[in-house]
């Protein structure tokens, strides 16, 4: 049952299409139809996102950034840098992500970082279709029980 010679090159083109936009190496990026380019900020924030959701993280970035973050806060119509503490390399097809974490005491550090690689590699994957070729964690601070973070002077 051989269909018109047609129909067949269309349908495999088709298919040929479906299979490029379903592959996790990076070939979203570019169709028939146009490209798509995925940008450094994004990966970042989707990082950042899916670092926070681990329980233990208590905070990312260092003390610095995470000053000058609460500071923007408090400033009217500024935002927070929401990308604090992920450095992020985006190629066409993979990207290296490098976070800088501080965790809650008494959890275990490497089976935290185990948890926070896999769920930034599976959302970053997830979502942009880049391969996640290496997630760096450091561990730069750990926080103690009934320790917060210092609230930075107001500004005036």
């Amino acid at each position: 049952m051989a269909e018109s010679g047609g129909r067949t090159s269309n349908k495999q083109a088709e298919t040929a299409e479906a299979v490029r936009w379903t592959t996790t190496a990076g070939e979203v990026a570019e169709t028939g139809q146009g490209r798509t380019t995925i940008g450094v900020v994004v990966v970042q924030k989707i990082a950042v996102t899916a670092t926070r959701e681990v329980p233990g993280v208590a905070a990312l970035g260092g003390g610095m950034a995470r000053a000058f973050g609460a500071l923007r806060e408090r400033i009217p119509g500024a935002s927070a840098a929401q990308t604090s503490g992920a450095n992020v390399e985006v190629g066409e097809k993979q990207t290296a992500i490098d976070l800088q974490i501080v965790v809650d005491y008494g959890v275990s550090v490497v089976e935290l970082a185990r948890a926070v690689r896999r769920n930034v590699i599976t959302a970053v994957e997830r979502m942009t279709g880049l391969q996640v070729v290496e997630v760096n964690i450091e561990v730069i601070d750990i926080r103690l029980p009934g320790e917060e973070e210092a609230a930075p002077a107001r500004v005036e």
